[in-house]
């Protein structure tokens, strides 16, 4: 038996005007989605538990089987660990986004214009040099990176940016909110030397490094994931799952969707028991209100995942795939909700009752917590 987790970023929605009060899983073209679904059992999932922040964080720890009400401690510390970054009981770990705020105190951009990731290196390691000391900053992917502080700068109410798309940027608050504020403030400077279209950091996401059970321990098969994402990627690293590296996987739309594809295959013919491929585009799409984009996300996965991976494990035997995103980002909205999304689960011998996999084909369904869905995936006949 082999096993598949998919997981489309950010893919649920809610009704958008442009699409006449449809949403994108509705209008795209997904002809293996949708075959899989008229065999599957669709449902409802809650993958962020209630009083937890609407976040990948959340939302993928609920899908890989942790409950985030006992292991989620933040966000950063998840990405620091993709980073090799390993945090002593004194350090706490703060996202340190790319973002463009104008003049006016407007948040223009939270990815910062997606800079190339090179050149993004490059400012980290001046920011590094020219702020660092007490405080220390590490690259990661595009606009997305980690600040390293002492423990008792943990004391602070952050904003997400992505939560201030197009408002007035709210400020960090709390005991460590100066110091937070005031680095922000003095990175403009250093920014400035540099041709990005961001225009200085934001801190958020803080937390200390959490204690995980291996993924064999916590369910007991052998998995990997394939992510251009650190803060998924960290939960595979604290979990001990199999990440390999794919050429072309950049967490945006151009990313190699085929790519990702043929190495959950490989890793599954190598001797994994489980893989999960997880794919940014869908989420960015709808943080930047992208209809087409995100319509083209979901058809993507289909076309240039779905297809290709349901022939590729039919070869190998028996198989059963997990379908679902980690939390909605809808489009009008341009920012996470903690709304239950709907999830299909499939078994390549036994049909389930058959569905239709969008918003509102699995809205009359019973809501089951999204930790608990791996152990369905898992249990078999």
């Amino acid at each position: 038996m082999k096993y598949v987790v998919c997981i489309p970023d950010g893919c649920a929605d809610l009704p958008v005007p442009e699409l006449d009060g449809a949403t994108p899983l509705e209008v795209a073209h997904t002809p293996v989605l949708d075959a899989l679904a008229a065999r599957g059992r669709v449902g409802l999932a809650r993958v962020i538990p209630p009083g937890m922040p609407a976040g990948s964080d959340v939302g993928n720890m609920s899908i890989f089987g942790y409950d985030p009400a006992c292991y989620h401690t933040g966000r950063s510390p998840i990405e620091a660990a993709a980073l090799g970054l390993t945090l002593t009981p004194e350090q706490v770990a703060y996202r340190c986004n790319l973002v463009t705020v104008t003049d006016d105190g407007i948040m223009a951009d939270f990815s910062g214009g997606h800079p190339d990731s090179a050149e993004a290196a490059e400012a980290i390691a001046a920011l590094d040099e020219e702020l660092g000391g007490e405080v220390s900053f590490h690259a990661g992917v595009q606009y997305r990176h980690t600040m390293v502080a002492p423990a008792e700068w943990a004391d602070a109410e952050c904003t997400p940016p992505h939560d201030l798309s197009d408002r007035p940027v709210v400020g960090p608050r709390g005991p460590a909110g100066p110091k937070l504020a005031a680095l922000e403030e003095a990175s403009r400077a250093v920014l400035a030397r540099f041709d990005l279209s961001a225009t200085q950091v934001w801190l958020w996401g803080q937390g200390f490094q959490p204690k995980m059970p291996s993924f064999r321990e916590m369910h007991g098969v052998d998995a990997g994931m394939v992510s251009a994402v650190d803060l998924v990627r960290g939960i595979g690293v604290l979990t001990d799952m199999e990440i390999p590296d794919v050429p072309g996987a950049t967490a945006w739309y151009d990313t190699n969707y085929e790519g990702k594809r043929d190495a959950a295959l490989a890793g599954l013919a190598a001797g994994a028991d489980l893989f999960a491929i997880h794919v940014e585009a869908s989420d960015e799409a709808g943080h930047e209100g992208n209809v087409a984009e995100k319509v083209r996300c979901l058809e993507n996965w289909d076309a240039r995942i779905l297809t290709g991976l349901v022939e590729g494990l039919d070869r190998m035997g028996r198989w059963r795939l997990l379908l679902l995103p980690d939390h909605a980002t809808p489009l009008t909205l341009r920012g996470h909700t903690d709304d239950p999304v709907p999830y299909l689960l499939v078994d390549s011998k036994v049909d389930g009752p058959g569905g239709v996999y969008t918003e509102k084909g699995a809205a009359s369904s019973e809501v089951v917590a999204g930790h608990l869905l791996i152990k369905e995936l898992l249990a078999h006949t």
